[in-house]
């Protein structure tokens, strides 16, 4: 028995050593989350009521203000508000806060003080509180402070309940675990050398005794046995660590594979549709034949497992030279093409459709509308009727591919079909709808400037799911519908209801496909090697590499990157002729006008500055100004010491993911600009303000000069980043999610 002790107990108090501090860590992390929840939705509230009340300064205000206090004094959590004027006096106050906040809290003449929103979590009298408060103007003077009170019990409670139940299972895990240990000990260490040690004691004293049934021959033959042993631990070790691998992988990592599993347990035998622009195969006449074009996307690489597995619909414009020569009498098509396995609806469009709903509408007004890349958005009458037609003829054609189904699935993509899940849900009311919105939402006031806003948000409020790559995006996108239209905001959810309609809206950041090396995948060669073949290629002479890889598109920051690097050659002159950016800029939307105009102005700019600086063989900027492959881009990526995304606004931004996935030596760095969502998950990279061409003249010479140490560290951690969160992980989330929504046929209701 002290023997299994001496064992089992440090095993014992290692297991309720790591229990106590995980008990300890979650409850630290949950008080943390709900006061962070706390206070977000303290903010956003109080910023809501702030233009509910200031208004009424000027006009009865102590009545008026008091029905608005007991008007709101009955939320969630929420105790009351109270209003005062510059001089600490009550103007309003929820009556079950009177007595407490009959003076002003010293929080709201903070507010007051410095003219800004200030929060605490406090005590009024025993009770635990959380109050936020801001200062309230009228024409544009200070006249007195908002306090919102909220009651913070709730969080100890569920913390005490966290921290009982955490500890309970420390306790029973300890037991278990440890009695579990004893045991086995017991029966497969003590006993039977106890057993052993007392044949040996026999043998020893000469006393005869039978040896025991295993030990004598086990002992006898020792040695062989442990070489045995040794080898074939060897091979057990190896099978069991690739067995571990494949486990680990297959619980961790969305793959192709896991997430069509996934979806087909999830659908049911039932199919997805999906409607979106771009299709995933377009046919193109050749010199001598038809020629098959797989558009480089990432939509195409999560979704087609997807539609694989349940026999899906893609629905999409053809808009290649051959795409009528390739369908049937219904305009469908199977594919892939090696192995088909899904169909492809395609719709036909008119060139005058094509320019008004697309370059038009699409892309000369929504696309600058929604980044505020300071190119004014352009709206009109006849492009605006265009997209009603080809948003009701994709529509037209949902509903025809949807006959026969019950409770369809729909997934739509982006900003050009801002109207067809209202058109789909109206015809519908059973099919699940979600659309994934791939560019940034603006601020209400941004979005305002649209003459057509309030019927592009009803017709995005038909979805049941609307979904944005990060959470700002998502909040825009609620304001802008409490400013547009008539509808229940419901924040506390993230959803809006509208005509007793429920969508819910929610960020999935969109990622890529990460490479999954193997014994099989043939080497590539270092980055020192790649760098000198792709010189050579391109006839310069350079030690240095940077690469930006970008559509020609005025969010994309390209001429302020490459006034960053005339500043970085200015203040770092040693970089000369040693230092080359590689921009591969493919040309985009050349048929409007802005998008050609500033085609041509980055190539004077790059042609400005090459003259400036060009020496011989060396020169700072190699445009490249043409469509490359992913093959071809991905040898840049490998080369590169520095890869720039100097986005003046993006939604995401894959050039940062692509690079990062294509880094398997975990050297390189990425500068990346603060305005891309991709910000937010890539945080080891170093982030700039694109428009400050000194942040980003030091950004390029710390990113040289970084030593390989921390640019393992960084890639390593934002490869695990992106690895983790690829898009098949991406698309499972979105459907999933979409999936799970019950939807009531006649009402039209979410009952989840």
């Amino acid at each position: 028995m002290r023997t299994t002790l001496k064992i089992v107990m440090p095993l014992i108090v290692s297991v309720a050593v790591v229990s106590l501090l995980f008990a300890g860590y979650q409850v630290r992390t949950q008080r943390r989350a709900l006061r962070s929840d706390l206070s977000r939705r303290a903010e956003i509230f109080a910023e809501s009521l702030q233009q509910t009340i200031e208004p009424y300064f000027d006009r009865a205000p102590e009545m008026k203000l008091q029905q608005l206090g007991e008007r709101f004094g009955r939320r969630e959590h929420l105790k009351g508000i109270a209003v005062y004027d510059m001089a600490g006096k009550a103007m309003a106050i929820t009556p079950g806060i009177a007595e407490q906040l009959k003076s002003r809290p010293d929080i709201a003449g903070r507010a007051a003080e410095l003219d800004t929103g200030v929060g605490e979590f406090l005590r009024i009298g025993q009770d635990p509180a959380y109050i936020y408060a801001l200062p309230l103007h009228h024409g544009g003077q200070a006249v007195g402070t908002l306090a919102v009170v909220y009651d913070a019990a709730y969080i100890e409670d569920q913390v005490s309940r966290t921290l009982r139940d955490a500890l309970l299972n420390a306790v029973v895990q300890t037991l278990l675990i440890s009695g579990l240990a004893s045991f086995l000990v017991r029966w497969n260490l003590t006993r039977p050398l106890g057993r052993t040690a007392k044949w040996l004691r026999t043998l020893r004293s000469g006393q005869p005794h039978a040896p025991p049934s295993a030990p004598g021959e086990i002992f006898g033959e020792l040695h062989q046995e442990v070489t045995y042993l040794a080898r074939d631990l060897d091979t057990a070790r190896a099978t069991a660590e690739k067995e571990a691998r494949l486990r680990d992988a297959g619980a961790s990592l969305w793959t192709a594979e896991r997430l069509r599993v996934s979806i087909r347990s999830k659908l049911q035998g039932k199919p997805m549709f999906v409607v979106a622009n771009r299709e995933p195969y377009m046919h193109v006449f050749a010199e001598k034949a038809i020629e098959v074009i797989v558009p480089a996307s990432g939509l195409v690489t999560a979704l087609e497992p997807v539609l694989v597995a349940c026999d899906g619909t893609w629905i999409a414009h053809g808009a290649g030279s051959a795409d009528r020569k390739t369908v049937d009498e219904r305009d469908h098509l199977r594919v892939p093409p090696e192995r088909p396995s899904y169909l492809l609806r395609r719709v036909w469009l008119s060139s005058e459709e094509e320019k008004g709903y697309y370059f038009g509408f699409s892309n000369e007004g929504l696309w600058p509308l929604c980044h505020i890349a300071h190119t004014r958005p352009v709206f009109r009458p006849e492009d605006w009727r265009h997209y009603q037609q080809v948003n009701r003829r994709f529509a037209d054609a949902v509903l025809e591919e949807m006959k026969g189904t019950t409770s369809p699935i729909l997934l739509a993509q982006d900003y050009h079909f801002m109207l067809l899940p209202r058109m789909v849900k109206e015809a519908r009311p059973d099919a699940r709808i979600a659309i994934f919105w791939h560019i940034p939402w603006p601020n209400p006031e941004a979005f305002g400037i649209c003459p057509w806003q309030r019927e592009l948000i009803d017709g995005l409020l038909g979805a049941d799911l609307i979904g944005f790559h990060i959470q700002s995006h998502c909040n825009n996108f609620l304001k802008t519908v409490e400013r547009a239209l008539e509808a229940l905001t419901e924040w506390d959810r993230f959803a809006v209801n509208r005509q007793n309609h429920i969508t819910r809206v929610r960020p999935y950041p969109i990622s890529v496909a990460f490479p999954e090396k193997n014994i099989s995948t043939p080497a590539m060669p270092s980055s020192g090697a790649e760098r000198a073949a792709l010189c050579k290629e391109l006839g310069l002479e350079a030690s240095l590499l940077g690469v930006g890889v970008d559509r020609v598109d005025y969010t994309k920051g390209i001429l302020e990157r490459f006034r960053g690097i005339e500043h970085f050659l200015e203040l770092y002159p040693a970089f000369l002729r040693r230092f080359t950016l590689v921009q591969i800029g493919a040309p985009s939307r050349t048929q409007i006008g802005r998008y050609q105009r500033l085609l041509d102005e980055v190539g004077a700019e790059a042609v400005r500055i090459n003259a400036r600086f060009q020496a011989g063989r060396w020169k700072p900027i190699v445009f490249l100004k043409r469509h490359h492959s992913h093959e071809e881009i991905a040898r840049f990526y490998r080369a590169a010491s520095v890869c720039l995304v100097t986005s003046l606004h993006d939604g995401m931004n894959l050039v940062a993911k692509e690079f990062i996935a294509e880094r398997d030596d975990e050297r390189g760095a990425l500068i990346l600009s603060t305005f891309a969502g991709a910000a937010l998950e890539l945080t080891d990279a170093l982030l700039v303000n694109p428009y400050d061409v000194q942040q980003l003249a030091a950004a390029i010479h710390r990113a040289l000069q970084m030593p390989e140490e921390e640019q393992a560290a960084r890639m390593g951690r934002m490869r695990g980043t992106v690895r983790k969160n690829n898009v098949y992980r991406w698309a499972a989330r979105l459907l999933s999610d979409l999936t799970d929504i019950r939807i009531d046929a006649t009402e039209r209701v979410e009952t989840s």
